[in-house]
């Protein structure tokens, strides 16, 4: 992930941060929002639309790729389909067809997942999520950038131990761990935080 700067591109910046909200993520409710959020956003396609929804018990086969799999996207398709595929169809990111843009953004968002990994047990990080929560429904009236922000901003001043990492990436890596923190909890958000995200994303990197 040598530069963010692609992350200006509206698709490009959508597929990134989609890709992070999608990795890991054990709630089922959760998982039907972002299925739900990538068909109305275009962001994924169904590889296999002919299957109904499958029974995982009846499917031992079920986290095997198809045989019409695109090998070009790589990670983040098997993560999709395996995160999703026990209660939903197959399905794999519209990456771009040009094969450097789809390594681009692949890479992009495995790096932003790998910075996310520091925070995991983080006391300060639990806490700005928490935060960023409680704000939104307190006051969902005001824009939520100015939470996350306000919460980003607040983690960067503490110090959260990657100074040795360029500073723009480790903001976005905590602003879409904020995001996701939010979401896992409060599914219903999704939508408004998926483009809270964007709209953080892009301002954070035209500053």
């Amino acid at each position: 992930m040598d530069d963010l700067g692609n992350l200006t591109s509206p698709q490009t910046a959508a597929l990134v941060v989609f890709a992070f909200l999608q990795a890991d993520c054990r709630n089922s409710d959760y998982r039907e929002e972002l299925f739900s959020l990538g068909q109305e956003e275009n962001l994924i396609r169904d590889i296999n639309c002919n299957n109904p929804r499958r029974d995982p018990r009846r499917d031992p086969r079920r986290d095997s790729p198809g045989d019409g799999d695109l090998e070009t996207d790589g990670h983040l398709a098997s993560c999709i389909t395996d995160s999703l595929g026990d209660i939903l169809p197959s399905v794999e990111l519209q990456l771009p067809r040009n094969h450097a843009d789809a390594a681009a953004i692949q890479l992009v968002a495995e790096g932003l997942r790998e910075i996310a990994a520091h925070f995991e047990h983080n006391r300060s990080v639990a806490q700005a999520t928490h935060n960023l929560q409680q704000n939104i429904m307190a006051v969902p009236s005001k824009p939520w950038k100015d939470y996350l922000t306000q919460e980003v901003d607040r983690l960067i001043n503490q110090g959260v131990g990657l100074e040795h990492l360029a500073q723009e990436r480790v903001i976005a890596a905590l602003a879409l761990t904020l995001v996701k923190g939010v979401c896992e909890q409060a599914p219903h958000l999704l939508r408004n935080l998926f483009n809270t995200a964007l709209q953080y994303i892009s301002s954070a990197l035209s500053r």
